[in-house]
């Protein structure tokens, strides 16, 4: 039982939180929704695989068996600790940047966040990412979902590398000086 809320709980908070939030910044007239900072098409197969391999992260955790292999003991409270390091990450990154969160990069003037997570990590929300993906491979054994990760992982570095050339065409030598000082994720 209490697997199941450890996968699921925080998954759904987060999602709760991304869209409840997004809806909340839409009656201030603020728009979440950035410019696709890479191709739209790989943007968003990318962006909804990420909840694809929660999803079956979650449905493992419900008895779903995705893979021959059974998942017990060391690895699966591994898995489970990587799921919940890295939801922590996501919901921190998310209330740390407030208003300026953007899916994507931002239309609209932002300024530079650098407290926080984010004197540590210049994307701590994707080492969140990342960090779930791992735990939901690991959770489940599963290779597709493996190659979905890989996947996954492979696009947000493009993304990762396309939003810094914008922060540093937007923000100029201030974003050039973090990036000196915070090293891209850990």
């Amino acid at each position: 039982m209490l697997d199941r809320l450890v996968m699921t709980l925080p998954a759904a908070l987060f999602l709760v939180v991304l869209f409840g939030g997004g809806a909340l910044l839409r009656r201030r007239h603020i728009d979440m929704d950035g410019t696709p900072p890479i191709g739209k098409p790989l943007y968003l197969a990318s962006k909804y695989s990420i909840i694809v391999l929660w999803a079956a992260a979650v449905s493992q955790g419900w008895g779903l068996r995705l893979s021959p292999v059974a998942v017990r003991g060391p690895l699966a409270r591994a898995a489970l600790g990587l799921w919940l390091v890295g939801f922590s990450l996501l919901f921190a990154g998310r209330f740390g940047l407030a208003d300026s969160f953007r899916i994507g990069s931002a239309k609209e003037a932002t300024r530079l966040r650098v407290n926080g997570l984010f004197r540590f990590s210049r994307n701590p929300m994707y080492v969140g990412v990342y960090s779930t993906l791992l735990a939901a491979v690991l959770y489940t054994l599963n290779p597709v979902l493996l190659l979905v990760a890989a996947f996954v992982v492979v696009v947000h570095h493009r993304i990762v590398l396309a939003e810094e050339q914008h922060l540093r065409g937007v923000l100029g030598k201030d974003y050039a000086d973090y990036c000196g000082r915070v090293r891209r994720y850990l």
